[in-house]
Parts: structure tokens; sequence; C-alpha cells
């Protein structure tokens, strides 16, 4: 029976891959159409198989932003930025008690302003990691929180940047609190605009490069993707401009016009960002063309990022300030109010490139040469401290 069956069965197979076509059972020819149970079609002179499913390629170095420690919800990408996070957390906790007193004896408000946005930054960001270890990312609520996390260290870390360079280009603008409130207040808002739109584009069309698909249950979803390849083009190359602008600014015509600061850390601080930027445009430009090694380098600088922008803040605009005796902390003082001014008014440092100075009031190695802001000339300071200090004593004094 069964070789009889074997026997009826192949001639009719040939006779399909000839050009006729055969009903299995009966051996006579059928009619034009297709098997239901197979989904191969029976019209004469072809046959067609159905069609593969299709493979989607997961990029080289995507599977660290997702992979969890042991079978657990614990993911390597969490635990590699919390734990340098956490030291540095550790690190301002240690200091806190000679931070508080350093920032008592000096009534700048730039000062408090860059330590608040560095301890603010800080602790958002290690929040942010174990947060996103108990969430389950493979879930829609877990999705949406670990990105929603992501957003607001973002929207923060952004704040901070931009108002750091308009802290460091603005200086000798800024005479009062109220002054820095309002520049606080535009950098957040531009800050909440970017972020508003980074998330829109977001959950509203998410990018397939960053879909993790890992079995029908287990892991089918999208993970944080900084808006879209587009989106981080964009910005990131808009940021890289801006860096480089100002990086060069002081080898341009433009230093002679403009009050630029002098101390060159501020402009290392600014080739670093311009740098990552650029890595970031090169990177997200490549996946964004289908090179799936550009997922390598969006990885690398995106961690950079989120683990070493805020200490490098604090290293360049106040480890030095921190690090100064008493007696050379920079002095403030307020306006007397018979002289008509505001209360909240202050003087910054190195703020009184057209005010009277007496410059024996600090030695070579005196505090001002310590706060990055040093507007004494346009170029770059040369070792020696330059700096613009005046004493009040009541009222301004003609010399």
């Amino acid at each position: 029976m069964v070789a009889d069956s074997m026997l009826k069965f192949q001639p009719n197979f040939r006779t399909a891959m000839s050009g006729g076509s055969a009903d299995m059972t009966t051996g006579n020819a059928s009619t034009n159409g297709s098997d239901p149970l197979t989904n191969i079609s029976t019209t004469p002179g072809s046959i067609t198989f159905p069609p593969e499913p299709s493979v989607i390629q997961e990029p080289v170095c995507q599977w660290i932003l997702y992979e969890d420690i042991a079978e657990s919800r614990v993911r390597i990408w969490d635990l590699i930025i919390l734990v340098p996070n956490s030291l540095f957390v550790m690190f301002l906790l240690w200091n806190l008690k000679l931070a508080i007193n350093k920032l008592k004896q000096t009534s700048s408000p730039i000062f408090m302003a860059f330590y608040l946005l560095v301890c603010m930054v800080a602790v958002i960001s290690v929040l942010r990691c174990i947060v996103g270890m108990t969430v389950n990312a493979s879930v829609l609520a877990g999705d949406i929180t670990d990105k929603v996390l992501w957003l607001v260290l973002r929207f923060f870390l952004l704040a901070t940047e931009l108002s750091v360079v308009v802290f460091g280009l603005a200086f000798g603008h800024l005479d009062s609190k109220t002054s820095i409130r309002r520049v606080l207040l535009v950098t957040t808002v531009s800050a909440f605009i970017y972020s508003c739109i980074q998330g829109s584009l977001e959950f509203t069309y998410p990018d397939p490069k960053f879909h993790v698909e890992k079995g029908a249950v287990t892991k089918n979803y999208d993970i944080f993707a900084h808006g879209g390849m587009i989106f981080w083009i964009t910005s990131s190359a808009f940021f890289f401009v801006v860096y480089s602008v100002i990086f060069i600014l002081p080898w341009t015509n433009l230093k002679a016009k403009l009050n630029l600061p002098s101390k060159k850390s501020f402009y290392y601080y600014a080739l670093f960002l311009a740098f990552l930027n650029c890595a970031q445009t090169v990177g997200s430009s490549l996946l964004y063309s289908g090179v799936l090694h550009g997922m390598c380098v969006v990885d690398t600088t995106t961690y950079i990022y989120f683990t070493c922008f805020h200490p490098l803040v604090y290293g360049t605009f106040l480890r030095d300030f921190f690090k100064m005796s008493s007696q050379n902390i920079p002095f403030s003082y307020k306006y007397q109010i018979d002289e008509g001014q505001d209360e909240d008014t202050v003087s910054l440092p190195y703020q009184a490139a057209e005010d009277k100075y007496t410059p024996d009031n600090i030695s070579d190695s005196g505090s001002f040469d310590s706060t990055h802001f040093d507007r004494h000339g346009a170029g770059f300071a040369s070792g020696s401290v330059n700096a613009d200090v005046y004493v009040h004593t009541g009222s301004y004094q003609n010399m």
C-alpha cells in the first residue's frame, strides 16, 4: 500500500513540475488555483512556494542597551551608568559640608547655581538607573516609564549645558541675582521645549533600529532612541556647530569686540562637547543610512555624556573654587541702597572690566584664577592671574 501510494505521488509531482497540474489523490488534472494548506500555487506552468519570513538584523551593539544580568531585570546598560554616577554622588556628599561653608562665604550666585545644577543632575542620574532597574521594559507601562525617565534626565542635562554656556559667554552682563534667575528660566524653558519635541517623536515615531524583538512575548518593545535618528542628527549637528564656534572665538576678530572668558578650561570644555556631538552626528547618520556599526558609536558617546558631563562641569568650574582658602574666596558686595541700585545687585567674579580695582588684594595664586571666567583681555590666560577686583568701601571713588 505504501509503495503504491509513493508510485502514484511521484508522477503527479513530476507532472506539476513539467507544466501540468495533477490531483495527488486521484491522479486527475485539477483546475487552476492553490492548495489552502500549503499555499502552493497550482497554476499551470509554475509552482510558487510561500514567502520566507523577513529577518530583521539587529545592530551590532544594541544588545548592551537591553540585555539583563543573569535573567534579572537589572540591565547591563543601567548598571554601568549607575556605578560612576553613584561614585560621583558619594563624592558630593563627602564634600557637602565644605561646599556649604564655601558657598556661604561668597554672595556670588553663579557658584551656587553651578553647584545646584551639578548636584541635581547627579542625583537624577542615579534615580533614573535605580528606577529603570525595577521596571519591566518588556511591558507597555515599563517601557513608557523607562522612556520618560530618560527624557527627564536629558532635560536636566540640557538645562545645565545651556546654563553653563550662557554663564560663560555673558558673565560680564550678569550683574544681579535677578539676571541670573532669568538666564536659568530661559535655559530651562529651552530645554523643556527640546525635551517635549524629543518625547513626541520618541512615542509617536519610534525608531525601528531601536526595536527589540526576542520572542513573541518575552522581549518585543522599543528602547529609548533619543527622538529618532533624524532628530538626533539635527540636534547633534547644531550643538557641534555651537561649541565649535565657541572654541574658535579667541582666534577670531570678535575677541576684540566681545568680553570673552580667557581661561583655557572653558574652551577645553567647549571642545570636548563639540567632539562628542560630532561623534554622535556621525554615529546617528550611519545608523540612519543602514550602517549598523553606527550603533557602537552612539552607544559609546551616549555613555560618555551621561556619566562624564556633570563631573566635567564640576571639575571645570567648581573644583578650584572649593579648594580656595577662606581669605582668597572672591568677595562680593551690594550697592548701597542710597546709590539707587536694587538690593539683589551683586558683583560677580571677573565682572569689573570697566570699574576700579586694586590687584594687590589678591596673590599670584589668587582665587580668581580658579573660576575659569577671567575676562582680563580677550585671549587665553597665560598662567598668571589676570583679575579685575575692586574693593567696595561704601561708594565708588573716582581715581
